[in-house]
């Protein structure tokens, strides 16, 4: 294994790690615990969950695995905050695609290989992407496995003060 394989290894471990333990928190929630707020004034447990999956589900044209397939999410979950959408999915629909949209992504890394892995993502230009090659897939996983983890850290958080 070279070092470069290694470290993509590394960081796929990770983000599965981190996909795994959100979508069982948050999947464990029931409906009600979900409509609590992580803290008093902040946004609830289902919009943390809802804004992770619509997250994941844009990686998906991001890293060129195909079109979104809910962009419906970014309304509720990422153009909007909490509380200001009148409709939202339950706990049991963000369930389902948080699946789906894990499954898409984990088939598409699989795919790629470490030259893939180095390539531009979907949202920088060639132009750019010549000055700056740090704008590339792996730091996109890199830093959406961080985002991953500190909205877990949030959801754990709560559920550690409920106890």
């Amino acid at each position: 294994m070279t070092l470069e394989t290694s470290l993509i290894d590394s960081a796929l471990r990770n983000w599965r790690s981190n996909v795994d333990r959100a979508g069982k928190l948050f999947g464990n929630f029931s409906q009600e615990q979900l409509l609590q707020e992580v803290a008093p004034g902040k946004s609830r447990l289902i919009y943390l969950w809802g804004h992770l999956t619509a997250f994941n589900n844009a990686l998906i044209l991001l890293l060129g695995f195909g079109p979104r397939i809910h962009p419906e999410l970014d309304l509720m979950f990422v153009s909007n905050p909490d509380w200001t959408v009148p409709t939202i999915l339950l706990g049991e629909d963000l369930k389902i695609i948080w699946q789906e949209t894990s499954e898409i992504l984990w088939t598409g890394f699989s795919r790629l290989s470490v030259a893939d892995w180095l390539q531009k993502h979907g949202a920088v230009s060639e132009e750019v992407f010549l000055r700056e090659l740090h704008r590339n897939r792996f730091t996109v996983l890199l830093s959406r496995t961080a985002h991953i983890a500190y909205h877990l850290g949030q959801a754990k958080l709560w559920e550690r003060v409920q106890m």
